[in-house]
């Protein structure tokens, strides 16, 4: 006679987190944080910038088509993408460098789905109620004022989420137009793909997974831990002044009272008096919630706090704690700063020594020199011109070489070409050495090309620039 056994589950079934409402220095600055951060992403592809007729007036414009970054007055060209390398490398350093002061306040308060879930979850409290509301709500049969408040709470998630897609694609193309061809029917199918898929994310991300996305999704909680040290600030219960728990009345407890209200608050489903934990996102909900009992029970705040390890073992001692300066600035902070300082300085310089005029000059190898019928030596050179204003402009191309040389540009009379605004231009050049001239006769002769903006500028500056390469000649 043979029994079957069920084999235990491996996977938890998730328990839904209802976070109650709090009131408190963290949770307004998380509110400023992210009416900041939704406007931001929402309203910027609407600010117009002029940027002349061949260009769309938006002040920040990823122009994938053209291979072109806009934002305000700064335009970033394809060849100039270590703008943008940079950009990505000061992103990542002040990441570490906030982790290592101050645990994961990125996680906390400026992590789009931090943002959004919380975007989500005032939603919800505003149509299904507070946390016990929602809690009976959640055990509730399925009836029709169930049916109503989840309806129209979806709607309004997925309203959201339908803007948070459409705000994304605005940032690749002009958004007005782009809004008309949407509602018209006429937007590419690429548009109504990327917005699809967003709507969807947020939706799923920002209401349904929340906690599961920075728990099981994110890597970042896993790459934390060596950007912190025993100097950072993060956010622990203080057990030594707490514990043991229970009521006041009993002489012997500490100041926690096992209220829970830490937990109730918090997004995370965690209890921060069991120590840090891989979910904990350092948010500042629970020091809230726990400074509000205490000021209700006559007790000291900063039961939950800011606090770093060095700190424990110092108050454990009876001694004060440092100065929360001296936790940011030591020298794995400096580092940062100064290595994110460094990069931000360069990037500063080269984007205000770069020119308007760009200039590749490619010499023709085959063949590498043409002897003429009267004994001159003619080299040709393929030159690319990019014109990065907003106006065509007229550019004058000229050499200068030890020896004497003459430029000549193919199907042009003269030495000045034009190129169209924004644009790049491709032209051949022709430079001849005389039969008696040194470069003729010498293998390799020094060379160098300037280009220069031939249309008068005001107040007189006039852009130069110039690329060095090499004249070949007929050895005897």
């Amino acid at each position: 006679m043979s029994s079957q056994h069920s084999e235990p589950s491996l996977y938890a079934a998730r328990e839904p987190i209802f976070p109650r409402r709090v009131k408190g220095t963290f949770r307004t600055l998380k509110w400023w944080l992210m009416a900041f951060m939704l406007w931001a992403y929402y309203v910027m592809p609407w600010i117009r910038w002029d940027r002349g007729p061949a260009l769309p007036d938006q002040a920040i414009l990823l122009d994938l088509a053209n291979r072109r970054f806009f934002f305000f007055m700064i335009e970033i060209w394809p060849h100039e993408f270590y703008f943008v390398a940079g950009l990505l490398i000061m992103a990542g350093l002040g990441l570490f460098l906030f982790t290592s002061a101050a645990g994961r306040v990125w996680c906390g308060y400026a992590c789009p789905q931090t943002v959004w879930t919380d975007l989500m979850i005032l939603v919800e409290r505003w149509i299904e109620g507070d946390r016990n509301a929602r809690i009976r709500l959640h055990r509730q049969k399925w009836d029709a004022e169930k049916f109503r408040k989840r309806l129209i709470k979806w709607t309004v998630w997925f309203l959201i989420g339908l803007a948070t897609g459409g705000a994304w694609v605005f940032y690749f193309t002009d958004a007005p137009t782009l809004l008309h061809d949407l509602v018209t029917g006429n937007a590419h199918p690429i548009a109504y793909t990327t917005i699809l898929i967003l709507t969807a994310t947020t939706f799923a991300f920002g209401g349904f997974f929340r906690e599961q996305v920075c728990i099981y999704a994110c890597p970042w909680p896993r790459i934390q831990a060596a950007m912190m040290d025993e100097d950072t600030l993060t956010i622990g219960y203080r057990d030594w002044r707490g514990e043991p728990r229970g009521k006041q009345s009993v002489e012997t407890n500490g100041d926690c009272i096992d209220c829970m209200a830490c937990v109730n608050v918090c997004p995370m489903g965690i209890d921060i008096r069991d120590g840090q934990q891989m979910a904990c996102i350092t948010c500042g909900l629970c020091i809230d919630a726990c400074n509000d009992v205490m000021d209700k029970i006559g007790k000291p705040r900063g039961l939950i706090d800011y606090i770093a390890l060095t700190d424990e073992t110092r108050e454990r001692a009876g001694q004060p704690p440092k100065s929360v300066w001296k936790h940011v600035f030591r020298p794995r902070t400096i580092l940062y700063t100064v290595l994110w300082s460094g990069v931000g300085i360069g990037l500063i310089v080269a984007l205000f020594l770069r020119s308007d005029i760009d200039i590749n000059v490619t010499p023709v190898r085959n063949p590498t020199f043409v002897t003429l019928s009267d004994g001159s030596i003619r080299n040709t050179y393929d030159i690319r011109l990019r014109n990065k204003l907003g106006e065509a402009h007229d550019y004058a191309i000229t050499l200068t070489a030890a020896d004497r040389l003459t430029l000549r540009l193919e199907g042009v009379e003269g030495n000045v070409v034009t190129v169209p605004a924004n644009d790049t231009l491709s032209t051949r050049v022709y430079v001849e050495a005389a039969p008696d001239s040194g470069a003729a006769s010498r293998e390799r002769t020094e060379l160098r090309l300037w280009v220069s903006d031939a249309t008068p500028q005001p107040g007189g500056k006039e852009a130069r620039v110039h690329h060095d390469t090499v004249f070949n000649g007929k050895p005897e």
